[in-house]
């Protein structure tokens, strides 16, 4: 499928105003419009009962979070959310839209982390801090008013494969118990960002995988050549959960990309290895899509269709009825993913 029209609109008006890729500013520059597009594209800030700032001990030092509460009483089901940037841009704000909308479709608890930034601090730094948080949240649930025994993690993007490699370190140290695992397009392989367009299994690769308007394997190569200190770390399945022997025991998870995001195949074949290794799946590919749609809803309806798949699939893992027929929207119009030569890994909701 060709690009939605919102993206052509999206991208249109990027050209219009000349708008450089991040990939060719200074760190600085870069942070400063990473967070900037993202509250442009975010919409209608939603009121959330109540949301607090707080830090936690980290190995680096201390980890500032911020909290969002519905209103509810007792300990709630609480998502441990990282937010996205390549490891290198972002903190606790980046993601204020993402975790606003989550709480409130959920009735959960939302909490993201502020981790260590590359190329200030580079892998393993990331995974450390956010397994410390997830840990922490989990061995003092109370302080925060948490179900210690309904805890989930997520993220989007960057945020995703330090989801995935928490639920990795999760399994290998006995805990903390997981119930779920939200992953939106998410880097699973750093290997595969060489790999060039119509080569082998990537054969269908749409040609703006390269387009400097939009988010491509210069991107790509640019954020992990910040992250990964040593290339050799590649290999490291905490930076590339894909490569780990066994995902066996891992948490349900959903999985959710973008049809012409130069991180799609990843993102599903690491839904395809958890569906084989016995982990139940959903997986959606959203056509005519790019890589940052679910974090602005403002621009692209598909990202405020995503959110819900997103809530539905946590009030699942939950245990939570599902949303009021009233607070319900259309079903989004995301397909199952297929993998060439294997079964299904997951509907689209």
């Amino acid at each position: 499928m060709s690009l939605d029209p919102q993206v052509v609109a999206y991208r249109a008006a990027r050209a219009a105003t000349g708008t450089p890729p991040l990939y060719t500013q200074t760190l600085a520059e870069a942070r400063a419009a990473d967070l900037a597009a993202i509250r442009a594209g975010g919409g209608d800030v939603e009121p959330v009962h109540e949301v607090r700032d707080a830090t936690v001990p980290g190995p680096g030092g201390e980890l500032p979070l911020r909290v969002y509460r519905p209103a509810g009483a007792g300990p709630l089901p609480t998502l441990v959310y990282f937010f996205g940037g390549g490891w290198t841009l972002g903190s606790v704000e980046t993601a204020d839209g993402i975790c606003r909308r989550l709480a409130n479709a959920t009735g959960c608890q939302v909490v993201t982390v502020g981790y260590r930034l590359a190329p200030e601090n580079p892998f393993p730094a990331a995974v450390l801090d956010c397994h410390a948080a997830t840990r922490w949240l989990a061995e003092h649930a109370a302080d925060l008013g948490a179900d210690p025994d309904r805890l989930a993690v997520g993220g989007d993007s960057a945020g995703g494969n330090l989801a995935a490699a928490v639920t990795l370190l999760a399994r290998a140290e006995g805990g903390p118990r997981l119930a779920g695992q939200l992953l939106v397009y998410p880097n699973t392989d750093q290997r595969a960002a060489h790999r060039p367009a119509g080569d082998g299994p990537d054969a269908d690769r749409p040609a703006d995988d390269q387009d400097p308007l939009l988010f491509n394997r210069h991107s790509v190569d640019w954020y992990r050549g910040h992250y990964l200190a040593d290339p050799a770390d590649a290999a490291d399945p905490l930076a590339s959960p894909l490569l780990a022997d066994d995902l066996s025991g891992l948490p349900p998870a959903l999985v959710l990309t973008a049809e012409h995001d130069p991180l799609r195949d990843e993102g599903e074949r690491y839904a395809q290895r958890l569906r084989e290794a016995g982990v139940p799946v959903r997986a959606s590919r959203y056509p005519g899509m790019i890589h940052g749609f679910f974090a602005m809803p403002g621009i692209f309806d598909a990202g405020r269709r995503a959110q819900d798949e997103a809530a539905a699939f946590l009030r699942d893992v939950f245990g939570l009825p599902p949303a009021p027929p009233a607070a319900q929207v259309e079903t989004p119009a995301a397909a199952p993913v297929e993998t060439p030569g294997a079964a299904s890994v997951g509907e689209g909701r």
